[in-house]
């Protein structure tokens, strides 16, 4: 489903955190949302996901606007992983994973086979099928965040927003989420990250969009848009890009600045 997002304005009491953000991201792909702290990212992810009220501006999931949907209208359409999401108290991963059914239960609609198939797939894709019965708060991080992505893969969304899904994890665990992410691309589905690492994004989103002071300043393809003057202008350093072997993404290497003593000519 293609995701759009035209003239989004959205932000705080004396502060706009979102400046007129247009965006089309079609179906099936990979888009990284980076740039500075404070440049907007995750009030551009709420406001897609309808937890934060844009002040102007629409958000189409498919044909609809999402702001004009019911809650759980719009819920069949978007799913959203927030940063640090807490579980109630001793809650299983499968029962947290069963959460991601709610959006289709009713009054006339309860708990059927549809629902425990949804379940069972996100755990076997998600791997963590072998823990269904564990207590969640006894895992490690890399495994909890695996369970959370279950959940919002049991939600079965066309579109699934994910708001710094690597933070807080090791190298290992962040690729095994980044694989994932991109296996539920090449399902069909449209995948929408936050990303602090540039490198990740480059590495395995189909398209960056860079923002600065709550505007988009760049969006295409890794190749095409991540280069020395986007790092200089979204974090004010040098570095230089280089070409990953294996498939020629680009590799952002910072430049070490020269000690201060150094500098100053102080021997």
């Amino acid at each position: 489903m293609e995701l759009r997002v035209e003239q989004l304005v959205a932000g705080y009491p004396g502060h706009r955190a979102v400046a007129g953000v247009d965006l089309t991201i079609p179906s099936g792909q990979v888009v990284a949302i980076v740039g500075p702290n404070g440049c907007g990212k995750s009030t551009l992810l709420r406001s897609v996901a309808r937890l934060h009220q844009p002040e102007s501006g629409r958000v189409y999931a498919g044909d609809a606007d999402i702001w004009q949907l019911k809650q759980r209208q719009a819920a069949h359409r978007i799913a959203l992983l927030p940063q640090s999401p807490l579980a109630p108290e001793a809650v299983t991963v499968a029962g947290l994973v069963r959460y991601g059914r709610h959006p289709h239960q009713g009054l006339f609609r309860q708990w059927s086979r549809d629902d425990e198939r949804a379940v069972a797939e996100a755990l076997r894709a998600t791997g963590v099928a072998a823990l269904a019965d564990r207590r969640l708060d006894q895992l490690s991080g890399g495994q909890r965040q695996r369970c959370w992505l279950a959940m919002v893969l049991a939600q079965e969304t066309p579109v699934v927003l994910l708001d710094e899904p690597t933070s807080a994890l090791d190298i290992g665990h962040a690729v095994e989420v980044l694989d994932l992410a991109r296996e539920v691309a090449l399902a069909g589905r449209t995948v929408v990250m936050v990303l602090h690492d540039l490198a990740s994004a480059a590495r395995y989103a189909d398209s960056i969009v860079a923002m600065k002071d709550g505007r988009v300043v760049a969006h295409g393809a890794p190749r095409d848009v991540v280069d020395t003057a986007l790092v200089r202008e979204l974090y004010g350093i040098d570095a230089d890009i280089l070409e990953a072997p294996a498939d020629g993404s680009p590799v952002v290497v910072p430049a070490r600045r020269a000690p201060v003593a150094a500098a100053a000519g102080v021997s």
